[in-house]
């Protein structure tokens, strides 16, 4: 019988079972990779701005929020960090 309750769906007991048993891998000094991405969103943010409306998959723009999320910055942000990096590469 498993001592995880019935109300977790199978993804989440194996969470807790990783987050129990020191599975988990560091992802590197995330205080670091905030720093980064920070500075990178304000000097994209730099100059003047030109508001545009686009319309994209409702499952892209979850997977951009979340991504924000996991980078602490606005997905708004993201989305102009991304833009920015490909129009200068």
């Amino acid at each position: 019988m498993s001592r995880f309750p019935k109300i977790l769906d199978q993804e989440e007991q194996e969470l807790i079972a990783l987050s129990e048993e020191d599975g988990w891998v560091s992802t590197g000094n995330t205080e670091e990779q905030r720093a980064f991405w920070q500075k990178v969103a304000r000097d994209t943010l730099d100059g003047e701005r030109q508001r545009i409306s686009i319309s994209i998959p409702k499952r892209d723009l979850a997977k951009l929020k979340t991504r924000a999320a996991e980078e602490g910055m606005p997905y708004q942000t993201l989305i102009n960090s991304i833009l920015h990096k490909y129009v200068e590469s």
